[in-house]
């Protein structure tokens, strides 16, 4: 009779458990904290299946990463403008902050995984797409350096947050909200402010 584990895995489950419990990993103690053989423990399998399915470390890791930039570009595709991308962009961090702190350190996986390449792309895409949909006063005389502008100020937005760093500043303002007015100021058309 085949055990419960068993069927689990070879109807291609353990993968995900696996990338689940990396995730409830990273979340509370940070990448550094992951290990193959803890997680195999945690999901009940032997210490070389997940090897099977990311062959190490940095396999798992770029697993996360590719996984967290496909629902990240998702997140970002339903944002009509700039500014609701860069509120999806914090929203994103938010409910994934797991995925996040992998995403962004790439020492951690494998920079020419393709799935990653391709999810990454993505996301790219759906970002300078919303600095193409500004209107030319609010864009600046480079595009690319729009770009790094609304990225910095999303990520740095998203980043603080995450590490506790703006309760005092938002004294219980809504995050997203409060991300909103910021991006209003920082993209507003020079016509107006005395420029």
């Amino acid at each position: 009779m085949t055990s419960e584990r068993e069927r689990t895995y070879h109807h291609g489950d353990l993968r995900r458990a696996i990338l689940t419990a990396a995730l409830d990993v990273i979340a509370t103690e940070g990448p550094a904290a992951l290990s193959l053989r803890d997680l195999a423990r945690r999901a009940g399998v032997s210490h070389a299946a997940p090897a099977h399915h990311f062959k190490d470390r940095t396999g798992l890791l770029t697993a996360v990463a590719a996984e967290g930039y496909a629902l990240f570009a998702d997140a970002l595709a339903g944002a009509p403008d700039l500014r609701e991308r860069g509120v999806a962009y914090v929203r994103f961090a938010a409910t994934h902050p797991a995925h996040f702190q992998v995403m962004f350190q790439p020492d951690l996986h494998r920079a020419d995984d393709p799935d990653l390449l391709a999810a990454r792309a993505r996301a790219t895409e759906a970002l300078r797409s919303g600095v193409a949909d500004l209107p030319p006063a609010g864009r600046g005389e480079d595009d690319r350096l729009t770009g790094v502008a609304a990225w910095s100020l999303a990520h740095g937005f998203a980043t603080l947050l995450l590490t506790g760093n703006l309760a005092d500043a938002l004294a219980g303002r809504d995050p997203e909200e409060a991300f909103r007015s910021l991006a209003a100021l920082a993209f507003a058309p020079e016509d107006g402010r005395g420029h």
